[in-house]
């Protein structure tokens, strides 16, 4: 993506504003699945009012040890049905939403700015979390929000999208288009969905990672259709023996959500009880795991709030690999899930 470009504000072609549209909005909206009613169904709901949008919010639980559940784009709070029963089991009280435009609640689209004032008004209403987990766009979202004051002990992050940039080109690889659509798209964006925004820079996974102190698990599936393997790995990386990388096999991008060894591995990793820190030898060929540990790893100073963000396009950053066009981008799929 050319910034330089995008920073121009030329007329929007038709196909342009095709492309933006559709980029935008979920294409779809799930429904819960037989398997996900009863979780679902057996929760306290709530509402919020987020930009003139009813955003339908869940709890479990007594109310202690809250742990945040954050779903990606075209998914919804239910699709955690099988870790919010563990998470009930261990004495935890799981809390979700679904985003505008997703599941029960209203509006036809959201934007990582709704998702941070979602976050930031259930960490007011349950206090601080236990843990957050996130898939996904509920990744970059949750990044977002820890330094506008949310507040955790752990972050789990399932198929991680590793910023707003890859999503752009990941979306822009799949449908083909040249650099002229993609700057009309990065223009409406800057326009008119992020105004004020700093998107290139401040949603991002990896500008923050050196300001993130708490324990992070990153889960990621090396089959994953939407969001390459690749990006875990740099991911981990950036967080310089402060993360541990679980890769799986066959799970794609979102039916490892419900993996019964996935469920197993957050368990472990929210109650401290996993070994986190210890090789260990996996007789099952479907499961590899993978640390990052850097034994010259000194700790940092927190970042001090004046500090220079840095640039989306700086060299210094790992350069990402261009998306797949075979791949299906998380915004392009047309079948609701």
């Amino acid at each position: 993506m050319d910034l330089a470009t995008a920073a121009v504000d030329p007329v929007q072609s038709a196909e342009g504003e095709e492309m933006y549209d559709l980029f935008r909005r979920p294409q779809g909206r799930s429904r819960p699945r037989p398997d996900e009613r009863a979780v679902i169904e057996s929760a306290r709901t709530g509402e919020l009012d987020i930009d003139g949008k009813a955003v339908v919010t869940y709890a479990w639980g007594s109310g202690e040890r809250p742990v945040l559940l954050v779903h990606g784009w075209e998914s919804r709070a239910s699709r955690y049905a099988k870790l919010i029963t563990r998470l009930l089991e261990l004495g935890y009280s799981p809390v979700s939403f679904d985003a505008p435009g997703h599941g029960e609640s209203e509006g036809d689209s959201t934007t990582l700015v709704e998702y941070r004032a979602i976050i930031a008004r259930l960490q007011g209403a349950h206090g601080d979390f236990e843990a957050v987990v996130g898939h996904s766009f509920g990744v970059l979202a949750t990044f977002l929000s820890l330094p506008e004051g949310l507040r955790t002990d752990r972050i789990v992050a399932i198929s991680s999208v590793p910023d707003f940039a890859y999503l752009v080109d990941s979306f822009c690889a799949h449908m083909a288009l040249g650099p002229q659509l993609q700057d009309e798209i990065c223009r409406r964006l800057e326009r008119d969905l992020y105004p004020g925004e700093d998107m290139w820079t401040r949603f991002s996974v990896l500008h923050h990672a050196s300001h993130v102190r708490v324990p992070l698990l990153l889960i990621h599936d090396e089959n994953d259709e939407a969001v390459g393997a690749e990006q875990a790995e740099w991911i981990v990386g950036a967080f310089e023996g402060r993360a541990r990388l679980v890769v799986t096999r066959r799970l794609g991008h979102r039916r490892i959500l419900g993996a019964p060894r996935v469920v197993d591995e957050i368990a472990g990793f929210v109650t401290g009880t996993d070994p986190a820190h210890t090789e260990r030898k996996a007789a099952d060929p479907a499961y590899t795991e993978r640390k990052a540990a850097d034994p010259a790893y000194t700790e940092r100073k927190a970042a001090d709030p004046a500090d220079t963000e840095r640039k989306a396009a700086d060299p210094a950053q790992p350069e990402r690999k261009a998306a797949d066009p075979t791949q299906t981008d998380r915004k392009a799929e047309v079948t609701a899930r």
